[in-house]
This record gives C-alpha cells, structure tokens and sequence, in this order.
C-alpha cells in the first residue's frame, strides 16, 4: 500500500514522462533530459515568484511543457498562425494528460480541470496563478534561450518577441529578469526593446 500523497504521485509520473525526452541538455557533465530539465527549472523560478504557491500551481508549473517533443513546431504551418495553433494544441495536449495523471493518483476532477486550465494559460492576466506560470515560462526563455534565440533571428523580429515577451509578465517578474545576467549585446536588445 502507498503513502505517497496524490502530489507526490502525480509529480513522479510527470517527471517519468519528461524523462523519456530523446532530446538531452548537459549539465554538470551529465545528459539530462531536456524537458526534465525545463520542468525543474519551471519549479525553481516558481519559488522566486510565488510567495505560497500551492500543490495545483505546482504540478501546472511542473507539466507546461508535458511532451512537447512528440508534436514539433515543424508539424505546423510556418508563420504566426501555425505557431499559435501549435502552442494552443500542446497545450490542451498537456493539460488533458496531466489532468489524467492526477484523476489517476486521487484527486479529484475539478482540481484536475483547474491545472489543465491553468496549463492551457486560460486566464492569463486575470488569474494569479496562470500569471505564475506565464512569469516562470518567460523567466526560463530569458534566462536559458534568449541569448542563443537572439543570434538567429533579425533584429527587428528578436525586438518584437521580448516586448511580447514583457508585456505577457507581472511587474515583479520584470524586476527578476532585469537581474538576469545577460551578454552585453543580449542586454543591449532588451533595453532597446523595453525603450521602443
């Protein structure tokens, strides 16, 4: 018989999932699974950016990038529309199986029904804790992508993706990432942005 709580449950069959990314990162020398490694980058910033986030918000942070490997942005359309369409569908995709996982180890289905909402990003500006989720989203892009994505699209296009990027952000996220250490030319672009 298990003594392991639904959360616990639920995070280690999240975390089974994510270890199955074919697609690894260094660290330390070691290969890890890149989604893995997303999604405990995901929790780390959640404690930065909530004061007392609960188990709900907590499994939403760890499962935002649930699978994403299985469906590759190539699989749609090129240009705007088709990247939308894909983030909605991995989003409702990883909603729908971590909602499955939680049923699964005990809660019950209106909490499964608020993380999948939460995951699909549903009430963003209006809710605290898809807010949480979108600042940790946006604080991992900065922190880990944003330097290496900057050197491979235009300039006036990088310009336009960190003013979305902040306008999708609380104002406390904003004070964490201006902390962020950045290359001078990465810097150099999210003020020009911020500027514009």
């Amino acid at each position: 018989m298990s003594t392991s709580s639904p959360f616990e449950l639920t995070l280690t069959a999240l975390d089974a999932l994510h270890d199955q990314d074919p697609r690894h990162v260094e660290v330390g020398g070691e290969p890890v699974p890149r989604e893995l490694w997303y999604a405990q980058r995901m929790s780390e910033w959640l404690e930065r950016v909530h004061e007392a986030p609960d188990e709900l918000l907590r499994l939403a942070v760890r499962a935002q990038h649930l699978q994403r490997w299985q469906v590759p942005r190539e699989d749609y359309p090129a240009g705007r529309v088709g990247y939308l369409t894909w983030r909605r569908d991995q989003g409702k995709r990883a909603g729908e199986t971590t909602a499955g996982l939680m049923e699964n180890a005990g809660y019950s289905p209106e909490d499964a029904a608020r993380v999948a909402w939460m995951i699909r990003k549903q009430g963003l500006g209006r809710d605290a804790c898809v807010q949480a989720l979108e600042d940790c989203a946006c604080l991992v892009f900065l922190e880990n992508y944003f330097g290496d994505f900057s050197r491979t699209l235009e300039h006036d296009h990088m310009l336009r993706i960190v003013q979305k990027t902040w306008g999708k952000m609380s104002p406390q996220a904003h004070e964490l990432a201006l902390a962020l250490p950045m290359s001078t030319e990465a810097r150099r672009l999210v003020e020009e942005a911020l500027a514009g």
